[in-house]
């Protein structure tokens, strides 16, 4: 199975000046760089519901139409909040995209924080946490702990994804890691940002053992602040609930660097 995790910043693109412009041409770059890497799943942070920025359109429901994917998809404020009520910032939030039918979906909201979703996506067989985590430290580490409490609930295999800001370094999640019992996907500790320029490792996917790493990328593009981040894994099920073998993706290896090397 193919997952990819990418915070898009709504594709306005890598520049800050750039966050309130129409993000029409540089979604058509994204759309394209989703599409040829045929992923089976897809995690998108930072994505626009329907501001001005994408035309009154809802950039997860556009990006499912175009690969033919499923999708689940929220605004990232809890219900109620101020920010739900403010211009631009309500319509700003996270998404899903899943090739195969999605079997169930809950939208969980942290107690503390401005970012609060937590999408929680079921799978055939697995488990998928979407997470896009505070800034702030203080607030983080309550985020963490909520998660935790999250993530401990399930005993199917699992991958907990998303923009953790992880500001401290990795070191910061350690004690996450060695609660859950997840491991990270990122063992080389590969940087995600700034991505015209990657020094900090702030997006994340960890796995529990129910998981096998076959692939682990970081492909160097510079549509968002972001880099995304690339996972090819098996999940171990019963033989007689497994389905025939996918294909081989096309876009192995050689092909996403391939990919990679047209975009910049």
């Amino acid at each position: 199975m193919r997952f990819l995790l990418y915070n898009i910043r709504y594709a306005t693109g890598p520049r800050m000046h750039n966050y309130v412009r129409s993000s029409h041409q540089n979604f058509a770059r994204i759309t394209t760089f989703l599409r040829d890497l045929e992923p089976d799943l897809i995690g998108l942070i930072e994505v626009d519901h329907g501001s001005y920025r994408s035309g009154g359109k809802n950039q997860a429901e556009l990006l499912a139409d175009a690969l033919g994917h499923y999708h689940s998809h929220s605004i990232k404020y809890g219900h109620g909040s101020f920010w739900r009520r403010v211009p631009v910032l309500k319509s700003q939030g996270n998404a899903f995209l899943a090739r195969d039918r999605i079997h169930n979906e809950t939208f969980h909201f942290f107690k503390h924080g401005m970012k609060r979703l937590v999408i929680e996506l079921e799978l055939e067989h697995v488990v998928v946490y979407l997470v896009h985590l505070a800034v702030g430290a203080r607030t983080r580490h309550q985020q963490l702990g909520a998660l935790y409490d999250l993530v401990k609930q399930t005993t199917r295999p699992c991958l907990v994804a998303g923009d953790f800001n992880m500001l401290w370094g990795e070191r910061e999640i350690d004690l996450f890691l060695a609660a859950t019992g997840l491991r990270n996907a990122n063992t080389m500790g590969l940087p995600t940002y700034p991505s015209n320029n990657p020094r900090r490792h702030l997006d994340f996917i960890l796995y529990n053992q129910g998981i096998t790493i076959r692939d682990f990328q970081v492909p160097r593009v510079t549509f968002s602040d972001h880099l995304p981040v690339l996972l090819d894994f098996d999940v171990t099920v019963k033989e007689d609930h497994r389905r025939a073998p996918r294909p081989t993706h096309c876009s192995c290896l050689e092909k996403t660097n391939q990919i990679v090397a047209e975009a910049i």
